[in-house]
């Protein structure tokens, strides 16, 4: 039998977005191409996502979410920092802008977590097995730290942390999107210290930046694991094969396959977005779901996994 090498966790982001995004994720996992799901509780669809969790034993955990649609806690719901006039969210780069203002209440921030943690666990019946954050917010400045506390009182006992080996070489990223990464990476960094404070964990590599959408293909996804091989275990969920006390890596990739939403069903209250609505949701289904990807992960082995299967 092969020594196995890495341990991959295929979470499928924004489960919940619309009722096409849900059947997209579910037939890719009954097909062995995602291992993991992420359910955004302020979704069109996130009762129904969860229900199809219960009905195919989909591991779950929560996709917290500061930057789209509405929040989940009603006190927040009328005035607060982390709305506009029109009582949405501030948006992917809006909540970025208002944090470096110093425009956004921190103790907002722990309420509305705290509100999608009760909602997630009112909708699947148990806690999340791990908690990251929609478009990366839960590694920005002071926001981490409250993500962090409340991680640790709910003891959640894992996240993610989005640093990609591979990122800084990418040849096909557009020079707009690589900044951006940048800096999540920049702050991903900067969260270690403080989730090791709190005893959280993550998975040694984070694989998903340069595989998003038209990006996603069998020899750029073969790229990221040939990475996150090479790199080696960092120690936080590390594990030694059996029989062996050769370390097997443990990795995160992010994914986000379905079919395209229609226009006016989905999204967190404000619609479906351009992403949701194009063609690269189908694209990453159809490469998850290829029989060579499969063989690939045998070939290189690679064991799909969950997050409480670390």
């Amino acid at each position: 039998m092969p020594q196995l090498r890495v341990m991959l966790v295929v979470t499928g982001d924004d489960f919940g977005y619309c009722p096409r995004r849900n059947q997209g994720i579910v037939d890719c996992f009954q097909a062995g191409g995602i291992s993991n799901v992420s359910l955004l509780v302020n979704a069109f669809a996130a009762k129904e996502a969860a229900d199809l969790a219960k009905r195919h034993s989909i591991p779950i955990g929560l996709h917290a979410n500061l930057s789209e649609g509405i929040p989940v806690c009603q006190s927040l719901q009328q005035a607060s920092t982390l709305i506009n006039q029109h009582g949405f969210f501030l948006g992917k780069i809006g909540f970025r802008q208002a944090l470096e203002r110093g425009q956004l209440s921190m103790e907002q921030v722990e309420l509305e977590l705290r509100a999608q943690v009760r909602l997630f666990m009112e909708l699947t019946g148990h806690l999340p097995h791990h908690m990251d954050g929609h478009q990366h917010v839960h590694v920005l400045p002071e926001v981490r730290e409250v993500f962090a506390q409340v991680l640790s009182d709910f003891r959640i006992p894992y996240t993610r942390v989005p640093v990609e080996p591979g990122l800084h070489s990418c040849p096909w990223l557009p020079a707009h999107l690589k900044r951006f990464y940048m800096q999540v990476e920049k702050d991903a960094l900067d969260s270690i210290p403080v989730f090791k404070r709190y005893g959280i964990r993550w998975p040694d590599m984070y694989l998903g930046l340069t595989t998003m959408g038209q990006n996603m293909s069998i020899p750029s996804l073969q790229r990221a694991l040939s990475h996150a091989s090479a790199a080696g275990p960092s120690g936080t969920t590390s594990s030694s094969a059996s029989g062996s006390n050769q370390p097997v890596v443990t990795a995160e990739l992010m994914v986000h396959p379905g079919y395209p939403s229609h226009p006016h069903e989905g999204g967190c209250g404000e619609g479906p977005d351009d992403f949701s609505q194009s063609a690269d949701r189908q694209h990453e289904l159809s490469v998850l779901r290829d029989p060579s990807l499969l063989a690939l992960y045998s070939q290189e082995r690679v064991q799909l996994c969950a997050f409480k299967d670390l």
